[in-house]
């Protein structure tokens, strides 16, 4: 019986070692400027113009790129690749949809695709 408690206590030991020494890691790197943002955003298209001072931008990450959502009619932008700019703030790398810096609190946005304009200068 006393090798059974002792067996048990060892691998209750080794168990809680192994939790407890989690590696540390950069928000960045778990999704950390996936959410809402909401402030000023516009959209462009020939004559079209759509403009919101209460508007609101989604980011969602799917593998390696990021969707944008918007609302009040404005098209989506997908497939957005990021590069790291300092710390905890990226900028949006790729052909056509450069223009996009964002950080845990920050999006800023000025992309212009085929003909099309996108703004953002949102919060959260």
């Amino acid at each position: 019986m006393k090798k059974t408690v002792q067996i048990f206590s060892m691998l209750l030991i080794a168990l809680t070692v192994m939790v407890s020494c989690k590696k540390d890691t950069d928000p960045a790197d778990r999704d950390f400027f996936v959410g809402t943002y909401k402030g000023t955003v516009s959209y462009r298209s020939g004559e079209t113009t759509t403009n919101s001072s209460d508007g609101k931008v989604t980011v969602s990450k799917v593998g390696e790129t990021y969707n944008f959502y918007f609302g009040n009619g404005i098209p989506d932008i997908t497939g957005v690749k990021f590069e790291k700019t300092g710390d905890n703030s990226y900028v949006s790398i790729g052909s056509g949809l450069t223009g996009i810096s964002i950080d845990a609190s920050n999006l800023k946005m000025l992309v212009s695709k085929d003909g099309q304009t996108w703004t953002a200068n949102c919060t959260r």
